[in-house]
């Protein structure tokens, strides 16, 4: 079952999710102060990832209210590195201030050496970091304009057994074309639109304990098109509708139940799988890095693989129309978060 959603408030008055399912745009509006959940249960992420073949880079701001962070990952695929500045922030408790929406509302946020800023601007968004310190004093900074025109996107709404105040809400936006330039110790390295693209991952909710998550994304050109994918499963209540979405052109395919078959062993040092249980999207991906991360302090544990590479296969769209995708840079996850 797939189910798309209307339009409306996320939540009601006791906040509990009015509707589940997707939709291809904001069709349901979040409000903080409309959570009922107990404190320190409610995680908000604003997350861009910028990639063309040959480097890349990751920023993000998360207030999980007990703890908020905010990070710049340089990506560099040539050498297969992936180098991160990180600050932590105790108990922000939503101070971070991040937007009730992801289509206005713009952040700024410093703490511990790094700065990032997210900012709305006339056709799309634009996306910095300043981090003097990154990499023993080598030094980030840069700005990547995202062009937004009109698009489709994957957003999700999703509650969790047992937990009628728990939910995700979540919108990936792909295909953002990127222009800018990156420095690195020095060294300049530019993002061109007609090869590099980004992505947006905003999520909104209230989330149990302990959950595993899988994500998949990618964002190019296949046969002169400009071509997306978001896939995924794992936590909450999926019956209404799974996050699973091709993107052509700025118009959405939905996609029905997709599986990720995963490597034995190390997660970058053999290739993936993925399959669908409709045929419509079967893939081969070939990692190149593992952007990983282990924390634990107490019964709060975070264990993140989110490996870099690049994914071949086919895709059938709507109509039936099948598209080839041969070595499109992208990334694919496994996160257990105990939380």
């Amino acid at each position: 079952m797939q189910h798309r959603m209307g339009k409306g408030d996320l939540l009601d008055a006791q906040g509990r999710l009015i509707e589940r399912g997707w939709a291809s745009e904001e069709a349901r509006r979040y409000r903080r102060s409309a959570i009922k959940a107990g404190p320190l249960k409610i995680k908000e992420w604003d997350y861009y990832c910028v990639l063309n073949d040959a480097y890349g880079l990751a920023l993000t701001m998360a207030d999980n209210d007990y703890l908020g962070f905010v990070s710049g990952t340089w990506l560099d695929f040539r050498a297969a590195t992936a180098t991160t500045a990180e600050a932590l922030i105790p108990f922000p408790m939503g101070k971070m201030k991040l937007p009730e929406s992801a289509d206005a509302g713009d952040v700024v946020f410093s703490s511990g050496g790094v700065r990032l800023a997210y900012r709305h601007a006339p056709g799309g968004r634009t996306i910095s970091i300043d981090a003097p310190g990154f990499d023993k004093g080598r030094g980030l900074k840069g700005e990547i304009f995202l062009a937004q025109p009109a698009m489709d996107r994957m957003v999700i709404a999703t509650p969790f057994a047992n937990a009628p105040r728990a939910f995700y809400y979540n919108q990936k936006i792909n295909c953002l074309r990127a222009g800018g330039e990156v420095i690195v110790g020095g060294e300049r390295f530019v993002f061109a639109p007609e090869s590099s693209m980004g992505v947006l991952d905003w999520g909104r909710g209230v989330w149990t304990y302990d959950n595993t998550w899988y994500w998949g994304s990618a964002s190019g050109v296949v046969d002169g098109r400009a071509f997306g994918f978001n896939i995924g499963y794992g936590f909450g209540d999926t019956s209404a509708a799974s996050e699973n979405m091709v993107f052509v052109d700025g118009r959405a395919h939905k996609l029905d139940q997709v599986i990720f078959h995963l490597p034995d062993g190390k997660l970058d040092a053999s290739p993936w799988r993925f399959s669908s249980n409709d045929g419509r999207f079967e893939m081969r991906f070939a990692p190149i890095v593992d952007r990983a991360s282990h924390a634990k302090v107490g019964p709060i544990e975070s264990d993140q693989h989110q490996v870099f590479g690049r994914f071949s296969g086919t895709v059938v769209l709507d109509d039936g129309a099948k598209l080839e995708v041969r070595d499109l840079i992208g990334f694919a996850e496994k996160v257990r978060n105990r939380w």
